[in-house]
Formats: structure tokens, sequence, C-alpha cells
């Protein structure tokens, strides 16, 4: 079967590779920084910035974005001088990765925090971890410990929620089974299209989500939709005149079990 054409374009990536056979990939402490060092070299190199990530045993997710289209090149570079590195330390040759990487363009700002709070659930997931930030090998982990990487200065994250406690609570919140199904029909998608938006799209404004006369379960339904969207319980409290503790109460009582 021939390999779907990659998407190149600057912009968004969520990028996945996994260890050959599902390998274990990163034995050791040392191997996790290894990996994290390359990663930022070559985002400097390539001018990438890296927006988020995780970094489990056996596979690894980035949100990547690149300025120009280049991103083939430097996730080449990534996985060649891991490999490398890998390889010669524990005396071994062979592929090392699965596969060149996979990698999905994210043009949808919704989506784009989704995708944040699914990379950060990975641990949970895995039961590795409890709670969200307690996984060393992730960008909210670095956050809490103000040890945040060159390569991650200019995340998203960090420029839109500079309130570590707003964007905490904003995670403590289990995924839905809608968003987890989100996730996997977009991951199921093709990799690449022949037309699609070169800049990702905006997120809708709050007035977007309120209309002057809604009854209240319209209201709380608005909110968690606002809240999923990406918006932190404190600018939906703000916008409503209500508490924050109003506002979690509300989504706490609205959430779906998986």
């Amino acid at each position: 079967m021939a390999r779907k054409i990659r998407i190149e374009d600057a912009g968004f990536h969520h990028i996945i590779n996994r260890g050959v056979e599902r390998r274990v990939i990163f034995d050791t402490t040392e191997d996790k920084e290894k990996f994290l060092e390359i990663v930022c070299e070559v985002a400097a190199h390539y001018d990438f910035t890296i927006h988020a990530y995780v970094l489990m045993s056996n596979h690894y997710h980035l949100i990547l974005e690149n300025t120009r289209e280049n991103l083939s090149a430097g996730m080449r570079q990534i996985n060649a001088s891991y490999a490398q590195y890998y390889n010669k330390k524990y005396q071994r040759t062979g592929h090392l990765w699965q596969d060149r990487f996979k990698s999905w363009y994210v043009f949808d700002e919704h989506y784009l925090f989704l995708l944040f709070r699914y990379i950060e659930f990975n641990p949970i997931v895995a039961q590795m971890r409890q709670k969200v930030g307690e996984y060393p090998y992730t960008l909210m982990h670095d956050i809490l410990h103000n040890s945040v990487r060159d390569c991650m200065k200019k995340s998203f994250v960090l420029q839109q929620y500079d309130n570590t406690n707003e964007l905490l609570k904003s995670l403590e919140i289990e995924m839905t089974q809608e968003e987890q199904e989100k996730i996997s029909r977009f991951q199921k998608e093709a990799t690449a299209y022949k037309t699609h938006p070169k800049k990702i799209q905006q997120k809708l404004k709050l007035d977007d989500y309120f209309k002057k006369e809604m009854s209240k379960t319209e209201r709380n339904e608005a909110i968690l939709k606002a809240w999923q969207d990406g918006f932190m319980q404190s600018e939906i409290a703000k916008f409503l005149e209500l508490s924050d503790a109003g506002v979690s109460k509300i989504l706490k009582k609205l959430k779906v079990k998986p």
C-alpha cells in the first residue's frame, strides 16, 4: 500500500512514534532526558515550537508547530539521532522505530486544546499516575516545577493560560467518552488532504456560546461546551457573573462518565 502524503505545511501537527514491535524505547530517566535534549536541539535548528509532549515507555506524543515546510526533515533528525544514541548505549542494531512517524495536521483550535488534554491524560490512562501533572515527562509537570525547556517556552498553553492553578483546574475533570471518540475519529482520518486551511481556525468568543435568552439547562450545556473548547472556568464564571465554584459544580454535574 502506498504511503499517504504527509502534510508539510507550516502549522500545528500532532506527532506520534512508537518503538518497533511496541518495544520499550525509554528505559531510563537518562534516555528520556536525552530524547528531549535532541528534540530541543532540532527544534532550534528547524525553527520548531513544541507546544505539548509526553514520553511513555514505548512511544511519544508531540504537538509541534513548524514555520516552514520542513516537518519530515526535522522529525527524521530527531528519530535518527535518538536511535543512534539508543543503539550505541544498549549495543543493539536494527530499526528502533515502528515507522517514520505518524502526523496529523491540526487546523481546529478547539481540537488543539482537547489534544493537549489527551496528551496530559496518557499517564493516567496507563495507570502510571493518578493526577495530571504528576508524571515527570509532560509539559504540565514542567510548568508546575518551573522547568519548561527552551523549545517549549512559546507553547500556546503558556501563552493562553498564564494562571497555573486555573490551567490545572481545567485539567482536573476526566475526558468524556465523547471527547475520547473525537480523538479516535481524528486519528483514523487520512493524514493529508489535497486542500486544507493554512491557518488554525480561531476559537469562538464566549458571546457565541451564550444567547441573551437561555434556559438554565441550555446555559449549563453551553458552559460545558465552552469549557470543552478550551475556555477556563474563571473566564466562563466572569462572563456569566457566576462564582468559580459554581461553574466547577455545573461541569462536574454534567460530566459524562467514560
